[in-house]
């Protein structure tokens, strides 16, 4: 059942970590944020801001990138975001003191631990959802990536193929509620083949990736000793990629996005065709009811509201 009102923090929380591909350390706290707010990251170092939105997106190949047009960048923001998107938190302030969100444990987990310490709460403001009304597809060299229209609340069909015989062919499949993200998402961890690590030390990436933060394959297999999470932990760390990815929309969505051999890039494409085709979308605002007549059917309702990029 999708929600009726708009929800932030109960609380402030405060986490630090190591940021994956900076390597520097990170101290990252969340704040309660007004309705309409959206998220909003605050680089406390130099006293800039960036909405979570399409406009702000400004890298998408190993993490999601954010930037206005003028401040610094704030980096690998996926996970944080599939933990709001994951958990239904709809405004929130974010602080962190350097370039990049702490990888934490390599999944939302913590984040989502984070929260539930906050507490979730409504504004008295009704949430607005992204319709998607006709099919927006993406398609690669090897994979592609599709909207379709969902009345339901947002379905992920995720599939995933590697040769490397720990990985192999994995599918992923749920129609998202909080409880379905913390049970089967939240703690599905990054992962990374050890023949990729020297090119990436060499570009600038994974400096801060270990044995604490990312699955790692060697040839042989799997090179952490604590073994798996999940038996397909691997298709369920691209899902909750794709929560996170998909947040950049802007508001949550009404939807169900499918993929094959996606990533952040492609992700990205999807949400960008989306909001650039203003003929594929709508939003629709949630019908609060009155006082009296709360039903167990209160939900979502197609009331008139103009479609526009919600960015804007």
């Amino acid at each position: 059942m999708n929600a009726v009102r708009q929800t932030t923090l109960g609380d402030c929380v405060t986490l630090s970590g190591v940021g994956v591909h900076s390597g520097k350390q990170a101290r990252l706290s969340i704040a309660p944020a007004e309705a309409d707010t959206g998220i909003v990251f605050h680089r406390t170092d130099s006293s800039q801001s960036v909405r979570a939105c399409r406009g702000a997106v400004r890298g998408s190949d190993l993490a999601t990138v954010l930037r206005d047009s003028s401040g610094p960048a704030v980096s690998t923001v996926e996970h944080l975001l599939a933990c709001f998107a994951g958990l239904g938190v709809d405004n929130a302030h974010v602080e962190l003191d350097g370039p990049e969100v702490p990888i934490l444990d390599g999944s939302a987990g913590e984040f989502v631990a984070a929260v539930d310490d906050a507490g979730i709460v409504e504004t008295n403001r009704p949430r607005r959802y992204l319709r998607v009304l006709k099919p927006v597809r993406i398609e690669t060299e090897t994979g592609y990536g599709e909207l379709t229209p969902y009345d339901f609340g947002f379905r992920l069909e995720v599939e995933i193929d590697f040769a490397h015989a720990a990985i192999g062919r994995q599918r992923f499949a749920a129609t998202m509620s909080p409880d379905v993200f913390r049970k089967e998402l939240a703690s599905a961890r990054t992962f990374g083949f050890v023949s990729d690590v020297e090119r990436l030390w060499q570009a600038g990436y994974a400096l801060g990736a270990s044995l604490d933060n990312t699955i790692c394959l060697g040839e042989d297999g799997i090179v952490n000793t604590t073994g798996l999470r999940y038996a397909d932990e691997f298709v369920r760390h691209k899902a909750l990629d794709a929560v996170g990815d998909l947040a950049i929309g802007g508001l949550p969505m009404m939807a169900r996005y499918r993929s094959y051999r996606g990533g952040h890039k492609l992700n990205f494409a999807v949400v960008d065709a989306l909001l650039s085709d203003r003929t594929a979308y709508e939003v629709v605002e949630a019908r609060i009811p009155a006082r009296r007549s709360v039903s167990a059917n209160a939900g979502v309702v197609a009331v008139a509201v103009p479609a526009y990029a919600p960015e804007l």
